[in-house]
């Protein structure tokens, strides 16, 4: 799933006509989505009872049962599964749920085909309100309060399932949807089946709709063990099966530098450093998961750079595909939906926290603009180009160009968002800790003050702490920057009151917090000074008046000398994308994959050494309220065994190794 430098632009659309009984005809392959006299019956025969489902759940000894499924559709299995579990009593287990689709239905599209299942209204308004839309790529999202994962891969399926298949097993239950192997047939092959065996834990499950002979014997050939079982209605034969043995994984074609070589059981308890946007959300996230999160911090809650009053979610755009675009726009996605939940389940307080009321980015390149709008057509739910009037709509406020308008952003208050999300049941922060040590004993992880007191221990350690990071344990070789940044607050003038949405251009600023904006930042590199600057107040107030010049007599009025702010250090990576994943051993692995260094290109048949239950998130620069929270998921998933929310590319590109790679490929070290 490698598109650097490919056109970038949505996914292909489903090619859709409805019937005049409102069934959702495909006119690619010329089959219906279900039929809509008994497409619930349909469903809940073929894949819930063909699964033995609900009733697997209720004997369940894991953690989290995981449902893989081919064709997504109008997500109509997905919802009755939902249904389904959701009318388990408690203790029921987690439920992961990964679908594939390559030619997703759009938002109206979606609602227009399950209108008729008013029994499933309650659920498809939640799955609405997360519709990633037609954004290529993976797209996790959270529901049922982090207890139920859907992570959706807009990608072909037997690339997908492979891409999945080199964590290992994963998967309790298969989905074998799709349209008619007669129909589709680029999709039952039969590495497909054996991705699937791959992928499958003891005992997992498959059922499919059709009772073609080469599905069977493909199943079969895989691993599992297939049995004709009576269909729906008038059709005759469906088929279900176990898996029996698992396919051998499939030969590397690429240096599996990324995957650990020896894998650790899942974890009762962790221990994170650090309090701020990355800490706070990774133990969100963890304790979702029913892990005990210990969380300690050299300083208070959003204490270092998570601690100014506003911020922007920010995401960026590119005419090309890039792991840097990619990452950003996925992240981007996930992070809308994440906060507007917080919202709505009063974790963050409407005004006083944030407001998801949209953001204008201007952008002063007239060419790639007109670039852009072509590439953005069936995308306008993610971003759209606008022209200097409509953003004068949008904002209130007239800008100085055109530029980019996203409605799904807008702006936070960071230590809110922290203290909120810190506050979740199994959380327990340690703050004010001064100078902190990170060491590994028999009991596991353990951190210490200055005077070698241990003030908690835990199965696994996850260093979050932005510049920091370089001090701890098997860290002080990240390439990570650290680059001031000084905001300004000031307070709402006549011409700024009334914005209605966040402006980014050099800076940034967000409608009024209690009568005052926040405005920013400098960007100050090799600058450790931690002094508030009045040029630095003047250089965001020019840069803002240079972005809104109706502003400028209003502005230009105010006394820098008067005026207070905040300075904090960024941390930033020399490729702009965080660091998060499993912390390598260094000397290992440098010795692993010393042959690099003399053919970058040659396959070295070896997993990863990494340090056991150490791992690390930082380097989010000025976007953390964008990428904290699905880096979070990465974590979570990698640290609990389950399907990651990213491609391997995209893992591979987070991960801290990838600096590693790079530099003994460049025979640097």
């Amino acid at each position: 799933m490698k598109r650097d430098n490919t056109p970038w632009g949505p996914t292909p659309a489903a090619a859709l006509e409805w019937r005049a009984n409102g069934e959702p005809f495909s006119t690619r392959f010329e089959d219906v989505y279900f039929a809509r006299d008994h497409g619930l019956e349909e469903s809940r025969h073929v894949f819930l009872h063909g699964n033995d489902l609900p009733a697997r759940w209720r004997g369940f000894t894991g953690d989290s049962f995981c449902i893989a499924e081919t064709g997504f559709g109008t997500g109509l299995n997905f919802l009755l599964t939902w249904q389904a579990w959701d009318a388990l009593a408690e203790p029921r287990p987690r439920l992961h749920y990964i679908s594939i689709e390559k030619y997703p239905l759009d938002a109206r599209q979606l609602a227009r085909a399950l209108r008729p299942w008013t029994e499933l209204a309650p659920l498809a308004e939640q799955l609405f309100a997360a519709w990633p839309g037609r954004l290529r790529g993976q797209h996790r999202i959270c529901l049922a309060g982090g207890a139920l994962t859907l992570d959706l891969w807009w990608e072909e399926a037997n690339a997908a399932l492979a891409d999945l298949a080199s964590h290992g097993p994963l998967v309790d239950a298969w989905y074998l949807d799709g349209f008619a192997p007669s129909r589709n047939g680029q999709m039952w092959q039969p590495e497909l089946f054996l991705d699937m065996s791959r992928l499958s834990r003891p005992q997992a499950t498959v059922s499919t709709f059709t009772a073609a002979g080469a599905v069977r014997r493909g199943l079969q050939a895989a691993g599992f063990g297939m049995r004709k079982t009576p269909g729906y209605g008038r059709k005759r034969d469906s088929l279900t099966g176990i898996a029996e043995t698992v396919a051998r994984p499939a030969a590397h074609v690429e240096t599996p530098w990324d995957l650990a070589a020896t894998p650790a059981s899942r974890p009762e308890t962790a221990l994170i450093i650090g309090a701020g946007l990355a800490g706070a959300t990774l133990a969100h996230a963890l304790a979702a998961r029913g892990v005990k999160v210990t969380v300690a911090d050299s300083a208070g809650i959003a204490g270092a750079a998570s601690g100014n009053a506003q911020g922007i979610l920010y995401t960026r755009l590119s005419p090309k595909h890039s792991q840097l675009t990619d990452f950003a726009l996925q992240s981007f996605r996930h992070a809308s939906h994440f906060y507007r939940q917080l919202f709505a389940s009063g974790v963050l307080a409407a005004d006083r926290d944030g407001e998801l009321c949209g953001s204008f980015h201007l952008h002063e390149n007239p060419a790639e603009l007109a670039q852009m709008h072509d590439q953005l057509q069936g995308l306008e739910d993610l971003a759209s180009v606008v022209d200097r009037n409509q953003a004068t709509e949008l904002l209130g406020a007239q800008p100085a160009a055109a530029g980019y308008w996203f409605p799904a952003s807008g702006w936070l208050n960071p230590p809110a968002v922290c203290r909120g999300l810190l506050q979740s049941p199994g959380i327990n922060v340690l703050e004010h800790c001064g100078s902190l040590q990170l060491a590994r004993g028999s009991d596991g992880w353990r951190t210490q003050d200055v005077n070698g007191r241990t003030l908690a221990t835990a199965d696994v350690a996850i260093v979050c702490t932005g510049v920091a990071s370089q001090l701890f344990t098997g860290l002080h070789w990240l390439p990570i920057q650290s680059i001031r940044g000084q905001t300004t607050l000031i307070p709402a003038v006549p011409g700024s009151e009334g914005l209605r949405a966040a402006v980014c251009h050099r800076g940034y600023i967000s409608p009024p917090r209690l009568g005052t904006h926040c405005i920013g930042a400098s960007f100050k590199l090799r600058d450790p000074d931690s002094g508030e600057r009045e040029a630095e107040h003047r250089e965001n107030i020019d840069k803002l008046i240079a972005a809104l010049p109706r502003l400028e007599a209003e502005l230009g009025a105010l006394d820098v000398r008067q005026l207070s702010g905040r300075v904090g250090f960024r941390c930033a990576s020399p490729d702009y994308l965080p660091i998060a994943g499993p912390v390598p051993d260094r000397t290992g692995f440098l010795q692993q994959f010393a042959s690099l260094r003399k053919n970058a290109r040659q396959l070295v048949n070896q997993r990863g050494s990494y340090m056991p239950g150490l791992y690390v998130s930082t380097a989010h620069g000025s976007r953390g309220l964008t990428s904290a929270p699905l880096c979070a998921q990465v974590l979570a998933s990698a640290i609990c065994h389950e399907a990651p929310p990213l491609s391997r590319e995209l893992l591979r590109a987070l991960s801290p190794a990838r600096f590693l790679i790079r530099d003994l490929s460049r025979n640097r070290i």
